[in-house]
Formats: C-alpha cells, structure tokens, sequence
C-alpha cells in the first residue's frame, strides 16, 4: 500500500485528506472509493500532547457499506522500556470487517514503531 496525503493541518479542526492505493499483490478485496484506492477525508478533533489524538474520519464511496463518521482516539501510554498506543474506534462503517480492521490498524502501528524508531525525537 502506498500512502498520498494531499492535504493536512495538524491542529484542533484541523482537516486532512489522503489516499490509499493497494498493491494488487496485497489486496485482495476493493477499495471503498475504487478498486484500488480508499480516499479519506479526516479532522483533528482533539490534540493533547502526549495523552490522546481524537480523529473523526470518513471514507469517500458510493457503497452506503462504508458510509458514516467514524471516530477514532489514539491513546499513548509510558510503559517500562518503551511506549504502549491503545487505539479505539467507534462507529465503524459496517462494510469493513473486523479482521481488516485489525490487520490496517496493525500495519499503521507497526509503521509508527518503524518510524519512531528511526526518529526518537519526533
């Protein structure tokens, strides 16, 4: 999967828009917004340092599947030896099962691991 943010303001009402476009070789299901690509459309609800991100995200479709506003907190917690991010969703569009769900929210964590990793001051 390959990422395109095309808009993002990192800040309270802030709004952002990327799209998301699947390597046939690791997709085998459609993309909401085309066959290979899922278009979402976001806004920072809350940012507080440290304690929590709140995002409220929507994905462009004609499918009423994966219609709606679903909300989205990132919570990181301090644990010995590293950092713990707890991530909860609500209201998730009925077209997106669980185990994608997962397996998304899995790959973006352990792309955030990667990239803190690499960047300890970020």
């Amino acid at each position: 999967m390959t990422g395109h943010v095309h808009a993002f303001e990192a800040k309270e009402g802030g709004r952002y828009r990327m799209a998301l476009v699947y390597d046939k070789s690791e997709h085998g299901n459609r993309g909401k917004t085309s066959d290979e690509t899922d278009i979402v459309e976001g806004r920072f609800v809350e940012l507080r340092p440290n304690e929590r991100v709140v995002q409220q995200v929507e994905f462009e479709s004609e499918d009423p599947a994966f219609a709606g506003i679903m909300t989205i907190t990132w919570a990181p917690e301090t644990i010995s030896g590293g950092t713990r991010v707890r991530v909860t969703c609500a209201n998730v569009p009925e077209g997106i099962s669980r185990e994608d769900h997962e397996a998304g929210l899995s790959s973006t964590l352990a792309n955030l691991a990667g990239f803190t990793e690499r960047n300890p001051r970020a």
